[in-house]
């Protein structure tokens, strides 16, 4: 039988529960941070054709569904495709997000009306930043954690008892 602090034990267990707090913040930077540079430019050329609201709508589903599968696969340490579940789990954390970047661009509008694209970009990437910051917290606590980081509750050691010993010299 395995000794439960073999070496062998510990990183299957490190690789369970995926990386920590600050590397998962980095990858989620870079991956999700990347794409949402991306984003923002996406947004800024189809509002040339179309309404703001409604290229920053199209552009946030595309960037959603390609950020949850690079946070499943690589941010959060799952080594899978993101399923079902964390598609819409995401999802809702992106609505907020969009809901965030679209009142920070209306309230830009209505501020200073005939705004430039450099401005609308400042905008909506600092607002699409901040938004960036509740959205991992909410994706490393609740959509990509594993249940057993969510009940945060100690193990409980079960069929050990402690009994005094008495040693004769």
């Amino acid at each position: 039988m395995k000794s439960p602090l073999s070496p062998s034990t510990k990183s299957e267990a490190a690789t369970q529960a995926g990386p920590g707090p600050v590397a998962s913040f980095t990858r989620f930077v870079i991956f999700g941070g990347g794409v949402g540079v991306l984003a923002g430019f996406a947004v800024a050329l189809l509002a040339m054709v179309m309404p703001w609201v409604a290229s920053n709508a199209l552009v946030t589903v595309a960037s959603t569904l390609l950020c949850t599968e690079l946070h499943a696969r690589y941010t959060f340490g799952k080594g899978r495709r993101a399923g079902w579940r964390e598609h819409w789990q995401s999802a809702g954390s992106a609505t907020a997000a969009y809901l965030a970047t679209s009142l920070a661009i209306s309230v830009l509008h209505l501020v200073q009306p005939a705004a430039g694209m450099l401005t609308e970009q400042i905008v909506y990437l600092s607002a699409s930043g901040l938004a960036g910051v509740g959205r991992f917290i909410v994706l490393r606590l609740y959509v990509f954690a594993t249940r057993r980081d969510r009940t945060a509750r100690p193990a409980k050691q079960q069929g050990t008892v402690t009994a005094p010993v008495v040693l004769a010299a």
